[in-house]
């Protein structure tokens, strides 16, 4: 492959390294406590830069990502175990502690983005037929793992429902400026919590048991981790990984011999993929009722972060910049999707009157994941900001069932 290439570079063990040096860059920029590069990230998330300089080494030929193999060696191998990490630390217990209202308003922002999805679709077929004609739903699945759950599940949902390199950075692109518009809105929210709540009649009392609650709980599980956590998290996160390979294959096989009018392709069920996903997840799930768990105060969520950025650089690398100018009007598609999310949010909160803190980290929880989510949950209080990543590892969990569904609507919705 690298022969045909036009590429600068082909050796793929030089672009890792590449891509490697691109993350510790952003990574450092992005720390510092102050001067202009504190100034740039104030503006430009730290996350867009993994993608889009990647991007920009594709664009211009400095390498190629469809020569490349980096990628397939992602997706099948660092993701599914990203996947398995991060739901291996979900505290099941913990989150029903957080008490109903906490919890419906989570599972009330899934449904949000899901129905989101199909009024945007529809909504766009009578502003704009040609922003969402073709391929459009495709691209749209990976919006919904990356807001219901997060980078790893729209990974996933680009591989299961096959979106071409191209449609995934527009939609990439959208991902980014919708998602940091509404967590702007969200921290000027948290910022007038107080008046929010006392014009919703909620009862705050419960925050402050959280604080008290979340406060033990990083007491003690967190540690310094030894070499023996550090093997054990790999041997986890590897090891499950390979046994879902391992099932899938055979599983996919038996689907795929099964009568065609059982038409369980259209649903993607003989993807390998789709199984090494649903595996993975499940398995992390599992794990979270074991002691396996502890591991996440080693850093078992942080080793799958790791992978789960190399994984986004290897995207990166696929895609060309020069088409996000080609349907500028899937970010109204982006803009309405996001309002129909917000509305129900706030709609249900106030049926319910649960706490603004509540439903700005449910929210973000599935919109921006494990990785922002505590962000906003800090806003209200610094304590608070492991609620996020309760949450936010929860959605990972769901983004994968919850954007399927969504996808397998949206191509009934066009047709497909």
């Amino acid at each position: 492959m690298a022969e045909t290439s036009q590429a600068l570079i082909t050796n793929d063990k030089v672009v890792f390294g590449l891509l490697a040096a691109t993350l510790g860059f952003v990574f450092w920029s992005s720390s510092r406590p102050t001067g202009l590069w504190q100034r740039f990230y104030t503006f430009v998330p730290s996350i867009v830069l993994c993608y889009l300089l990647p991007a920009a080494y594709n664009t211009f030929g400095l390498i190629d990502g469809h020569a490349s193999g980096l990628y397939p060696m992602a997706r099948d191998y660092l993701l599914p175990a990203a996947l398995v990490l991060f739901c291996l630390s979900m505290d099941v217990k913990g989150i029903i502690r957080l008490g109903p209202k906490a919890m419906i308003m989570f599972v009330v922002g899934t449904l949000g983005v899901m129905v989101g999805a199909w009024v945007a679709f529809e909504a766009m077929k009578v502003i704009h037929p040609a922003t969402v004609a073709g391929e459009t739903w495709r691209g749209m699945t990976t919006i919904a793992g990356s807001w219901i759950g997060g980078g790893a599940n729209q990974a996933a949902m680009k591989e299961v429902f096959e979106v071409d390199a191209t449609l995934f950075g527009q939609f990439a692109a959208v991902d980014v400026l919708v998602a940091y518009v509404w967590m702007a809105v969200l921290l000027f929210m948290a910022s007038r919590a107080p008046a929010i709540d006392r014009w919703n009649k909620a009862d705050t009392s419960a925050i402050e048991d959280l604080k008290q609650r979340i406060e033990s709980y990083q007491a003690q599980h967190s540690r310094i981790p030894t070499l023996t956590d550090l093997i054990l998290i790999l041997a986890i996160g590897f090891g499950f990984t390979s046994l879902a390979h391992f099932l899938a294959e055979p599983l996919v096989a038996w689907i795929t011999s099964l009568p065609a009018e059982w038409r369980l392709r259209d649903y993607s069920l003989d993807s390998l993929f789709f199984w090494l996903v649903i595996l993975a997840t499940t398995f992390g799930v599992a794990l979270s009722f074991t002691r396996a768990r502890e591991l996440e105060g080693a850093g078992a969520s942080k080793f799958g972060s790791v992978m789960l950025y190399v994984l986004i650089a290897a995207i990166g690398m696929q895609m060309d910049l020069k088409s996000l100018a080609d349907k500028p009007l899937l970010l109204l598609l982006g803009l309405i999707w996001i309002c129909v999310h917000a509305a129900v949010m706030l709609l249900v909160a106030r049926l319910i009157r649960a706490p603004v803190f509540f439903m700005a980290v449910g929210s973000q929880a599935n919109i921006g994941g494990a990785a922002s989510a505590p962000v906003v949950a800090s806003a209200f209080h610094p304590a608070l900001a492991p609620v996020g990543v309760l949450l936010g590892v929860c959605g990972y969990a769901l983004g994968t069932y919850g954007a399927y569904i969504t996808g397998i609507v949206l191509r009934m919705l066009a047709g497909g």
